[in-house]
């Protein structure tokens, strides 16, 4: 049997972009997931939705030039919101400009029967979600339809997203108003843009600890077998912990944290553990 390239595999949809090759995708994939069947018998019955905010943004140029062909984590998108959804909880789907959202299809666990069935059921928002600007007002407004904001992982979630002056509304509005903010892996990338335009002091999550990728591997192993085509622009658990963010994992294990009201996980291996976490402390909010 002959050995798995570890060369990324090139995208001819555009000029010098890859996908992970196909030795890292052995490593980093699988047919099947963590999940153990949990299921929530008593579901909320409440009139308050989940805003996920997803990368439209298939392409991120990293330091070499080239492209690497990302989107958002379909594990670490669609099993969080599995366990929301048959806990209860509707979605409202939004990107920044209002194009479709991108999944690393090449990371669908085509045999996980709950992903595949979430897919399913929110296919059409994905391909047609809201464009955040035109719902800002009213998620915003005092009587937002929101209990909170999930923003996926992947390494889409790096382009445009911890730049954009609306999510860091999205975020401000989230942390004055006692709401929920869940995200995963590289996910919490998102949360610089709460920094944008303001003096480091004032970051609104200084202090906070949280589960984040770790920086170690996207410096090293994640180049080496193959998983990206070169090194990021930057890297987010340094940013992060330049703004006073403290991060508590140092590999990936699918650790999951609490802080007030942000939950946060390391990776894929936490998308499970952190949609049973993220269900479970929203449906003991007897506030919502």
């Amino acid at each position: 049997m002959s050995e798995l390239s570890k060369a990324p595999t090139p995208d001819i949809a555009e000029d010098n972009a890859f996908f992970p090759s196909p030795y890292s995708l052995s490593q980093y994939t699988s047919s099947k997931t963590d999940y153990d069947g949990t299921t929530y018998p008593n579901p909320y019955k409440g009139n308050k939705k989940i805003l996920m905010i997803a990368t439209d943004e298939r392409y991120i140029l990293m330091q070499n030039e080239k492209f690497f062909s990302t989107g958002n984590h379909p594990v670490e998108m669609l099993l969080p919101v599995f366990h929301l959804d048959n806990a209860g909880f509707e979605f409202d789907i939004a990107t920044l400009s209002g194009n479709p959202v991108k999944l690393e299809m090449w990371a669908m666990p085509h045999e996980e029967k709950v992903v595949v069935d979430t897919y399913a059921k929110y296919a059409e928002q994905l391909k047609n979600p809201l464009k955040l600007d035109d719902i800002l007002e009213n998620a915003l407004s005092k009587d937002s339809p929101y209990a909170g904001v999930f923003i996926p992982g992947g390494h889409g979630v790096l382009a445009k997203i911890p730049e954009s002056k609306s999510v860091k509304k999205v975020l401000q509005w989230a942390l004055s108003h006692d709401k929920y903010v869940i995200t995963l892996c590289h996910g919490p990338a998102s949360l610089l843009a709460a920094a944008v335009d303001e003096a480091p002091e004032n970051y609104i999550f200084k202090g906070y600890e949280l589960c984040v990728f770790p920086d170690a591997l996207d410096k090293g192993p994640n180049i080496e077998i193959g998983y990206m085509p070169g090194q990021l622009q930057w890297l987010v658990g340094e940013n992060l912990e330049k703004l006073g963010v403290k991060i508590l994992n140092k590999g990936i294990t699918g650790q999951v944290h609490k802080d007030r009201k942000l939950l946060t996980g390391d990776s894929p291996l936490a998308s499970h553990n952190l949609g049973k976490l993220a269900a479970e402390t929203l449906l003991a909010d007897t506030t919502l």
